[in-house]
């Protein structure tokens, strides 16, 4: 049966704007009829897949999500190399097409565009590992790549981002990866206020003879929430996408963990330096059909101690369901710095265990 592996987190950040709507304010959700804080699960998981936790223990095992691959590792080692515009051209094309639908802009602002294709596209290690041989090879031979050689899209995967939050490609879905790993949208347990910050920025070598305002005027949506967050993994398909590599595995389970209890979207943080560790983290591990428990949000938290009534809500939501529903899980284990109950590195250990 599948093994899954279940991430309940409570993280509180301080008036912030991590995560914009189209208009710059902070991104909202209704839940429980209230307005909720919200931090999208896309700017979550763009995060937490580029923090330093991911690069210092999985850096050679993480792709790239680009449009642009083809001119930046295709087009201009070539013709920094001295191959001919037409050959360089051609072989971008190629190549890329393999990844995605060529774009076709009528003069475009810059030429180059028309070597990038339609869509992002996650490209794993092995398959830029790929690319970046075939170029060394038409260099050196001065040539554009056969048919059979711009074949480069692999069905074996050791890209870890790859592997826990999927690929789609519309125009090869033989090679599409289903995600092993899914993030809700972080919502706040209490009901939120935007409020509006207006600011100016004055000229340092204005010395007020002439014109004593400001030289900028500007105004910036913020708000504040403890939020809940769930995350849900099949171990036995992140297995599977990582063609079986069990310690690598092992490797992805801790980074994405340490990823999601430390880092923040990176969002305005230089205007509000809103970064925050997880006060409550519950792991559950089982073969039991997932479920999250957003429900014990739905009526908004409106006590003075938040952080620990939201705790104890999650724990009691918890038990609701062990009782009607038999036991949801087969092993947990919780860390809760508001008690000093557990250790990250001990949170580690068992979110990686089979």
């Amino acid at each position: 049966m599948t093994t899954f592996i279940q991430l309940h987190l409570l993280t509180a950040y301080a008036p912030s704007n991590l995560n914009r709507d189209d208009l710059g304010r902070p991104k909202t959700a209704k839940m429980g009829n209230t307005d909720r804080l919200r931090i999208s699960s896309q700017s979550l998981k763009r995060a937490w897949r580029t923090s330093d936790f991911f690069y210092q223990s999985l850096s050679d095992h993480i792709g790239v999500r680009s449009r642009r691959f083809a001119r930046d590792w295709v087009y201009t080692p070539m013709i920094e190399s001295g191959i001919s515009e037409k050959i360089a051209k051609d072989s971008t094309i190629k190549i890329a097409s393999q990844f995605g639908k060529v774009k076709n802009e009528k003069s475009p602002k810059d030429p180059l565009t028309n070597l990038e294709i339609e869509q992002l596209v996650h490209i794993s290690s092995n398959e830029q590992q790929a690319i970046k041989q075939l170029v060394e090879l038409l260099i050196s031979e001065k040539r554009e790549p056969s048919d059979d050689e711009v074949k480069l899209l692999r069905k074996e995967n050791s890209s870890v981002d790859v592997a826990l939050f999927g690929r789609m490609l519309a125009d090869s879905p033989a090679f599409n990866i289903e995600a092993a790993c899914q993030v809700s949208h972080a919502l706040g347990v209490s009901t939120v206020t935007i409020e509006d910050d207006f600011f100016t920025a004055v000229d340092d070598l204005n010395n007020n003879d002439v014109d004593a305002g400001s030289a900028h005027l500007g105004e910036r949506g913020f708000a504040s929430a403890l939020f809940y967050t769930y995350v849900c993994i099949s171990r036995d398909l992140l297995l599977e996408n990582l063609n079986g590599d069990e310690a690598l595995v092992e490797k992805t389970l801790k980074a994405l963990t340490e990823s999601a209890t430390k880092v923040a979207p990176t969002g305005m943080q230089n205007s509000f330096a809103s970064r925050a560790y997880t006060s409550y983290l519950l792991i559950e591990k089982g073969s039991q059909q997932p479920r999250s428990l957003a429900v014990a949000y739905f009526n908004p938290i409106r006590g003075q101690d938040m952080v620990n009534d939201a705790i104890t809500r999650l724990e009691e939501q918890r038990d609701k369901f062990d009782k009607v529903y038999g036991q949801c899980a087969d092993s947990g284990y919780i860390l809760n710095s508001e008690t000093g109950e557990g250790t990250l590195s001990a949170a580690l250990d068992f979110v990686a265990q089979k």
